[in-house]
């Protein structure tokens, strides 16, 4: 069964763009240091999973669909003492964090601003729209995953 999820990135660290001109389309999603969206990334999802791609500041908004293709295996950035993700308490042995890989399916024509969501009917639910929600990996139904995705490629 596939799930579905909202990734979100700072697009001046890693944009949309960023990972259309990666190697096969395709990067890992490492240095999540949230306990909460570690545990969606490391217990709950599955290859082929469904991934609203999100910009999350400036103008916030989703940009595009990308898919699961490789599950949740240890961050090895937690590991180097010199990078900007070191967790000193997380180790080969005993790895704290976790990341999956991801692969661009689609870029939306436009992109679906976090204002235009708080007005469409039947994404109220989300957890991106929660007052003070902060995750940077979160769950989202089937229903907003479809009508996120059809905004994004409305004219």
């Amino acid at each position: 069964m596939t799930g579905y999820w909202l990734m979100k990135s700072e697009p001046g660290c890693f944009s949309i763009d960023d990972l259309e001109a990666s190697e096969n389309r395709t990067t890992p999603w490492d240095g999540v240091r949230n306990y909460q969206a570690r545990n969606f990334m490391r217990d709950d999802m599955r290859l082929g999973d469904k991934v609203i791609f999100y910009h999350s500041v400036k103008k916030p908004s989703a940009v595009g669909v990308a898919e699961v293709v490789r599950e949740s295996y240890p961050d090895h950035t937690s590991w180097d003492p010199d990078g900007d993700h070191f967790d000193p308490k997380s180790t080969p042995d005993n790895p704290r964090w976790f990341m999956v890989d991801i692969k661009l399916v689609e870029k939306f024509d436009s992109p679906v601003s976090l204002k235009l969501m708080r007005t469409v009917s039947g994404l109220e639910g989300m957890e991106l729209l929660r007052k003070g929600s902060r995750l940077s990996v979160m769950p989202v139904s089937e229903k907003e995953f479809d009508t996120i995705r059809r905004l994004g490629n409305s004219e």
